[in-house]
């Protein structure tokens, strides 16, 4: 069993998720059909499922042409995306399984970003592919959501085991954690994070994934109970209360405007 990230436009990641002994494979968020195909052949492996986690075109603007590739690929999206996801077989919500050849994955029903992104959590490969709404120290805008909509979302993936691996939508990871570091500069996790992905980029390599242990410990916005993060914010809006959603809906804001 692996996960092979394929980079997709100027900073996305398709996945396949493959099974050794099939050799059949699924991918998750597909921008860029071509690329996916050619590491599907340079494996041997056998597509046979799509799994879209939201409808944004950056993650399924490859489907039909997967579809083409492989007329009986199953194609996987939320039922709550309204039938936005291209070329859909198979509407999902939470709860539901999703099938990647004999792997199966659960479907986690995480709204806000948009109002039916849903993640895939393979338990056998210790897995979860988040699509846009938890980032490597960082979380998805709040396009079709609320802040206690993307709150009550991360809560369900922070509550995955400590040990899972996050693959995320995009390599954003330098950027959220410098954001990071101006309301909790004295969190040492996440100054050798960022120290780390730094370095990581300079040798133009990947920083994803990371692990939900990993997250709780540097990421602000499974963080709002952090008192650094807290009087950092309260400096700047001396008004700010103590409201967990205040709290969060303030940090994104914030890094809505970072520069």
């Amino acid at each position: 069993m692996a996960v092979i990230a394929v980079p997709q436009l100027k900073d996305n990641f398709a996945y396949l998720v493959a099974d050794d002994d099939s050799g059949e494979c699924g991918v998750v968020d597909c921008a860029e059909a071509d690329k996916v195909l050619s590491e599907v052949e340079r494996h041997g492996l056998n597509l046979v499922a799509v799994l879209s986690t939201h409808w944004h075109a950056d993650h399924v603007g490859g489907n039909l042409q997967l579809v083409q590739a492989a007329p009986s690929v199953r194609v996987y999206g939320a039922r709550a995306e309204g039938g936005r996801i291209p070329g859909i077989t198979d509407e999902v919500d939470g709860g539901d399984m999703v099938w990647a050849g004999p792997l199966g994955g659960e479907v986690i029903g995480i709204p806000a970003h948009t109002n039916g992104h849903v993640a895939y959590y393979f338990s056998t490969l210790k897995a979860l592919f988040c699509g846009d709404t938890l980032f490597v120290g960082g979380c998805g805008r709040l396009f079709e959501g609320g802040a206690a909509t993307m709150m009550a979302s991360l809560a369900k993936l922070a509550a995955l085991p400590d040990d899972t691996l996050v693959y995320c939508g995009h390599e954003y990871t330098q950027k959220n954690l410098e954001f990071a570091l101006t309301l909790e500069p004295k969190n040492r996790a996440l100054r050798e994070k960022y120290e780390w992905a730094v370095q990581t980029r300079r040798q133009n390599k990947w920083t994803v994934p990371s692990t939900i242990g990993e997250e709780k410990s540097y990421n602000p916005f499974l963080r709002t109970d952090s008192p650094e993060l807290r009087a950092s914010l309260k400096r700047l809006d001396p008004a700010l209360g103590d409201d967990p959603v205040a709290i969060f809906a303030r940090t994104r804001e914030l890094k809505d405007r970072f520069a």
